[in-house]
């Protein structure tokens, strides 16, 4: 991809309240992506991401760093859009499948439960594709002189993976019979509180807890909705710092 010449993607080092601005988010935004355990702090993670972008906006009305900024910025952003869709196609398409299988439990359909797992198996597969994608993108976002806007897009895919990652879940171990909620259930152990929100959904499949089950995937339909609209946002706000770059470039 063509560069223009001369332009380097680093930012001058010269105090200003946006570059503060902007370190306090990046900061924030690093120390909480190892508290991503639930979509609860995911939806607030996801929403310091737009905090951070908000703040590059503000960074480019600046006329010093209008100078710096590159064709490959621009670049880089159509990889970040498309990595942030991926996101949001994906769990849109977990929240289809929670609500089908409420109504299938509701129903008492065992081939409706089945129907569940079998396209959970497919989104993992779908997860984990995405997640070597969005890991080489990552790298490629990373070097010794990386830039504030390397930086901010390294953590982007960084936490968007983080979001993949948890929905994809620890491996479970499958069992050779189907598993059902009726007629046969299996132990009357009770899943823990305090496990991945998806991986509890097939616990409590496999125990007689269908109470809890139903009340766990309407609390979850309601934590994927905020983070669903928290993803939206974030979406309109990257294509909005894009075109920002593009009117940069452009005059």
């Amino acid at each position: 991809m063509a560069l223009h010449h001369g332009r380097s993607l680093s930012f001058p080092s010269s105090s200003h309240p946006a570059l503060s601005h902007f370190d306090e988010n990046i900061s924030r935004l690093r120390s909480s992506e190892a508290a991503c355990s639930s979509l609860s702090s995911i939806s607030a993670t996801i929403n310091g991401l737009k905090n951070l972008y908000e703040s590059i906006d503000d960074l480019l009305l600046l006329p010093h760093i209008q100078q710096i900024v590159s064709e490959e910025c621009v670049d880089d952003y159509i990889n970040l859009l498309d990595a942030c869709s991926s996101v949001k196609d994906i769990i849109s398409l977990s929240k289809q499948n929670l609500r089908e299988l409420l109504s299938a439990i509701r129903r008492k359909d065992v081939r409706g439960i089945n129907s569940y797992l079998a396209s959970r198996r497919n989104s993992k597969k779908m997860i984990q594709k995405c997640l070597k994608k969005q890991r080489r993108s990552s790298a490629s976002a990373t070097s010794e002189n990386a830039s504030m806007l390397k930086d901010a897009e390294s953590v982007a895919i960084s936490l968007l993976g983080s979001l993949l990652s948890y929905t994809l879940g620890t491996k479970m171990q499958e069992r050779k019979s189907s598993w059902s909620l009726v007629p046969k259930l299996m132990h009357s152990k009770k899943a823990s509180d305090g496990e991945n929100e998806f991986n509890k959904v097939e616990s409590l499949l496999q125990v007689n807890q269908e109470n809890e089950l139903v009340n766990h995937i309407k609390e979850m339909d309601s934590s994927i909705q905020v983070v669903e609209e928290e993803l939206e946002s974030i979406f309109r706000q990257l294509i909005k710092t894009r075109v920002s770059l593009l009117n940069i470039l452009n005059h």
